[in-house]
């Protein structure tokens, strides 16, 4: 699963919980495909918050001294960005 790509993995999670939603299969085979789910929901997750952290970008304060913040896609790029 390790392999699996992100957008792959949140298809196959749009799957299953449209499989579980319908309520047809047998309990066995909910469980199965449920535990599925909750693997590829990690996997995500996981995914996700790498991403967050090679979002995070370098940046020079007043001083010079660099400092580690979150990227905002809000901020002009002649504004100062707000310290953390």
């Amino acid at each position: 699963m390790a392999g699996v790509k992100f957008e792959q993995a949140m298809a196959r999670l749009e799957a299953i919980v449209g499989e579980l939603e319908k309520g047809d299969l047998p309990l066995d085979e909910s469980l199965k495909i449920f535990e599925e789910g909750i693997r590829l929901s990690k996997n995500c997750l996981k995914v996700l918050e790498e991403a967050e952290r090679k979002v995070e970008v370098l940046v020079q304060d007043k001083n010079g001294k660099k400092q580690l913040r979150a990227f905002s896609p809000d901020e002009d790029e002649g504004e100062e960005p707000p310290s953390l």
